[in-house]
């Protein structure tokens, strides 16, 4: 991907140097990657429509070491930076031709966890976005995970995690998260979690239709770019984390989309480049688009 050089959003908080904060458990709404780490690392499910409880209490905490971040940490908040402000110029656009207007979200580097408006969460739960304070957190660690233990490498295979979270905040500004949130206590487990594999879904799309509009604006892409997104949409699916993790798939418990699905909305989006094509809640859109 081709982001050396150029221009950086101004809307990266990085608090890294506080090291991690504590709290009284919390609920924290994010959203999209989340689960990937508490089912690689915790070996077990959740609800990965990001509902992150944090945990509080315990012994106080103890003297935190200077913080001498790494060159290829500080080199991941750089391209961190730079992803997000070639999504603020795509979604800014994609607004105006909605006759809407665009808030950027905020996007905070953190280390060990972190206390956002939605509650406390550790690292261990991942990137989330919490649409009490709009804003997108992140520890870079997470990056190495994606590598080491679920074989997604590659710059543009971080980019998408952050597209992806941004595409919550898409949502969140459009109403369409709220509804499926404010669903959950009508429906039944079940339907619940089909909603959000549709909400997820669609945010994936939003995803490529970012990695659309960049590209043609910017030409970000590279040779192995999109395999890389692939990639790590194939292995974040819900049936490759369950098999990794238990052994078993259970499609009820779905709460993404399989590798397949999680790939194909990415591909529509990044194809089309067009808002019209994203509706994952058209059952007929849905269907034409998500094999199983």
């Amino acid at each position: 991907m081709r982001w050396r050089g150029r221009k950086r959003s101004d809307n990266v908080e990085d608090i890294r140097a506080r090291g991690p904060a504590r709290g009284k458990g919390g609920l924290a709404i994010g959203g999209g990657l989340g689960i990937v780490i508490a089912i690689v690392v915790l070996l077990m499910g959740g609800d990965p429509t990001a509902i992150l409880q944090g945990g509080g209490g315990g012994p106080p905490p103890t003297k935190q070491a200077p913080f001498n971040p790494t060159p290829q940490d500080q080199e991941l908040v750089e391209m961190i930076k730079v992803v997000l402000k070639d999504t603020e110029d795509v979604w800014h656009e994609q607004f105006r031709k909605m006759g809407k207007r665009y808030e950027e979200p905020k996007l905070v580097v953190f280390r060990g966890s972190v206390k956002s408006a939605c509650g406390f969460a550790g690292a261990q739960m991942g990137p989330f976005y919490c649409p009490a304070d709009k804003k997108i957190y992140i520890d870079v660690s997470f990056y190495q995970t994606l590598r080491d233990k679920l074989g997604a490498p590659g710059d543009f295979a971080q980019a998408y995690v952050i597209a992806h979270e941004v595409g919550h905040h898409v949502q969140n500004l459009l109403g369409q998260s709220d509804k499926v949130h404010k669903a959950r206590s009508r429906v039944s487990k079940t339907e619940h979690n089909q909603l959000s594999v549709r909400l997820e879904l669609q945010a994936d799309f939003y995803a490529g239709l970012w990695a659309h509009h960049a590209h043609r604006a910017k030409n970000i892409l590279e040779g192995g770019d999109i395999k890389e997104a692939m990639d790590a949409a194939k292995q974040i699916g819900d049936d490759a984390l369950q098999k990794r993790a238990q052994g078993r798939v259970v499609p009820d418990s779905f709460t993404h989309g399989s590798s397949k699905q999680r790939m194909a909305w990415f591909d529509r989006g990044l194809r089309s480049g067009d808002m019209a094509m994203g509706d994952t809640f058209n059952d007929r859109v849905f269907n034409s688009v998500s094999p199983k």
